[in-house]
């Protein structure tokens, strides 16, 4: 059951305790990379049927069975599928940042190049789920951005085969290749490239501890997006909030993954026990019943608080993933919210909206990374290349400014460089 805490009269290390996975794959990712590094498709095939139990003849999805794909997957979901790409692609849309040049100085020219990346890699999750949504969410934003090549990864089920609404998603996305390869073997096949998986210069999309793992052990080499953690939510609901909608809300994450983080902060001890008494019935009627009682054992909590703008405070440390603020004007409260990945306004907009359909990213920072970080967008797939253009006479000008400036730092050299241009101008 889950337990319920009351803020002020418990420690805040209850408050703010996580149960964290206590597995060390360190040693075991840098294993895989390093044979994948010097075997190629070799060693990605030999994973591949070691841990998905996948004979795999080709890595490649061919275009037959892309078309198969879109022929098996129901008319009705493919129609959700390209509204869904139709409202993230609008709402990504606007993060679209453009060059610019300033040239309102004689004899000076600056400004701002945005050049898409040029090879990008989507890692789409497998296992105990299939996740279509992702392919929308990573590979949209990269499209918007211009990048000219998307490489998509995924594992294969035992068949050999790729789940066809994943297939779907990537045809309606717009990626450029995919192949039947999932976990730490296919973050280092995107690093290092095989005969048959191209090299790529940045990886995105979420995945197990070992896929977390090999990002973190190849970045340097290759940019990431972030290191997911296991799934979050927390709720903000004040007394008139429904349980029934609370408790569904939470098991929504808690169904993802064992250490997924299910939390409500609430200034009403009624709701606190009627969304306790709640979760447990609903628990009953959940298909993933198993794995969402260990998230609510593991890292379920519900936290009363004297009134909600604590519970603001409490969320603002925890910095979730996901923050849903269920009170009856929620906009009041948006500008005192500060660490969170994803918002949800009001009690009509549950956090599945925002991971199928509303069109904002789902792909958001974890474990408390909401500190610093931000959801996955258009800005994760450009690079930016800045330039400077100076005439003679405007670098005479300040010459003997910059020459003063590097003499200070000890690096007569730099300055030597501006004054025998300047020199030259005499």
């Amino acid at each position: 059951m889950i337990q319920i805490l009351k803020y002020g009269e418990v420690p805040n290390s209850r408050i703010f305790a996580r149960v964290t996975p206590k597995t060390d794959v360190t040693a075991v990712v840098a294993e895989i990379l390093a044979d994948v590094r010097e075997n190629g498709d070799k060693a990605v095939a030999a994973y591949t049927e070691k841990f998905d139990g996948a004979v795999i003849k080709s890595m490649t999805v061919a275009p037959e069975e892309m078309d198969e794909a879109l022929a098996l997957v129901e008319p009705e979901f493919l129609a959700v599928l390209r509204q869904a790409a139709e409202n993230i692609r609008a709402f990504h849309s606007r993060q679209v940042r453009n060059s610019f040049i300033i040239a309102d100085r004689p004899g000076i020219v600056l400004g701002q190049k945005v050049t898409p990346i040029e090879k990008v890699g989507i890692y789409v999750p497998g296992g105990t789920a299939a996740y279509p949504s992702t392919v929308l969410m990573d590979s949209i934003p990269a499209k918007i951005a211009g990048c000219p090549c998307i490489v998509m990864v995924t594992p294969p089920g035992k068949d050999g085969k790729i789940s066809p609404a994943i297939l779907a998603a990537a045809s309606v996305a717009g990626v450029d290749r995919v192949f039947k390869v999932g976990g730490a073997q296919a973050i280092a096949a995107l690093a290092y490239g095989t005969q048959s998986i191209p090299k790529v210069d940045k990886i995105v999309g979420p995945g197990n501890a070992f896929v977390a793992e090999a990002k973190k052990q190849v970045f340097g080499r290759v940019a990431i997006d972030m290191i997911a953690g296991p799934s979050e939510i927390l709720v903000i609901a004040d007394g008139r909030s429904n349980p029934v909608h609370v408790a569904a809300d939470l098991l929504s994450q808690a169904e993802h993954d064992r250490l997924a983080s299910a939390v409500l902060v609430t200034d009403s001890e009624p709701l606190a026990q009627a969304v306790s008494a709640e979760i447990e019935r609903q628990l009953l009627t959940l298909p993933r019943e198993e794995i969402a009682r260990a998230s609510i054992d593991n890292n379920g909590k519900i936290i009363v608080a004297p009134d909600l703008m604590t519970g603001i405070q409490i969320a603002n440390e925890i910095a979730p993933e996901h923050l849903e603020l269920m009170v009856d004007d929620p906009f009041a409260y948006l500008d005192a919210v500060k660490n969170a990945g994803s918002i949800f306004l009001g009690r009509s907009c549950p956090e599945a909206l925002g991971d199928y359909f509303a069109g904002p990213n789902h792909t958001l920072p974890t474990s408390g990374t909401a500190r610093f970080s931000s959801p996955l967008s258009v800005d994760d797939f450009v690079k930016k290349s800045q330039f400077s253009y100076y005439t003679p006479d405007a670098l005479s000008k300040v010459a003997e400014d910059i020459d003063r400036f590097a003499r200070k730092e000890g690096l007569q050299g730099h300055g030597r460089s501006v004054m025998v241009r300047k020199e030259e101008q005499v």
